[in-house]
């Protein structure tokens, strides 16, 4: 098993393309847009980009008109349930959830209308110490294949350590082809933050893309950072097509002056 970045994993494959896959960030019931690192239990608030008008459900309703799957649904904190069941019920089926998920509420949330629940933090104990036994566990109660594990990560030398909690707390996980390659069975998808450049604009972390692209597993979708459509382009280039992309911040539909909606659309529709 070779760990690390360097070394290309898989076999390249020509035809795949990266897709624009949407999202709603939700933060005290609010769609929100948020510079990761700036979520805290203690201290100044987060920063924010953008704070909505508009209800969860519209912008959920948005991309079921425009058939935009495989779009996630965070909740940042307390009391965000209402807005995610909101948004479910606009587009049954058609989104992930994530935000507090557990073995508990997972059926629950598939129940409601969720197409995956995301997980990150419940499969950490308190210290950050991984627990596989309750990775199977969330497995066997929805299937692997309604399961979505984020693996948000903050950069460590030259590489990159999971972050559990609204990325406040590191854990003993570091993102490599090993751990990508024991935990994949377990999942349909994995979602990476890049949380070092989540919510700035200023551009990706293109060495975890690279190391994403590289490895040939299950899909993958990456969010952080992207300021514009030249972000996009270097993030087909550098995976190799084999991962997906959300774009926050830089959105014109969340506020954003880097990328507009359509064009998104657009190019979606050019890599059918």
């Amino acid at each position: 098993m070779v760990i690390g970045f360097l070394v290309i994993k898989g076999h390249f494959n020509a035809l795949a393309m990266t897709k624009f896959r949407p999202c709603i960030d939700l933060h005290q019931g609010k769609v929100k847009q948020i510079v990761g690192g700036s979520l805290r239990d203690h201290g100044p608030g987060p920063i924010e980009n953008f704070v909505a008008s508009e209800p969860s459900s519209w912008f959920a309703d948005r991309f079921r008109n425009d058939q935009l799957t495989g779009g996630h649904v965070i909740m940042l904190g307390p009391g965000n349930e209402g807005a995610a069941q909101e948004a479910l019920v606009a587009w049954p089926g058609g989104l992930q959830v994530g935000g507090g998920i557990s073995v508990q509420n997972a059926s629950g949330w598939i129940e409601a209308g969720a197409s995956h629940v995301i997980v990150t933090s419940w499969l950490f104990d308190q210290t950050g110490k991984f627990q596989t036994q309750r990775l199977e566990d969330l497995a066997t109660e929805v299937g692997s294949d309604k399961v979505v594990i984020d693996l948000s990560a903050r950069r460590v030398g030259e590489g990159w350590r999971v972050a559990m909690n609204r990325w406040q707390t590191p854990t003993d996980l570091l993102v490599t082809y090993e751990v990508l390659d024991q935990i994949a069975p377990y999942c349909a998808e994995f979602l990476i933050h890049a949380a070092d450049v989540e919510g700035k604009c200023e551009g990706v972390d293109l060495e975890l893309v690279s190391l994403l692209g590289a490895w040939s597993g299950i899909p993958v979708t990456y969010a952080g950072g992207v300021g514009g459509l030249d972000d996009l382009r270097q993030i087909e280039e550098a995976s190799g097509g084999r991962v997906d992309v959300t774009v926050g911040s830089s959105l014109d539909l969340f506020g954003g002056e880097g990328v507009a909606y359509e064009e998104m659309l657009a190019w979606n529709e050019e890599r059918r």
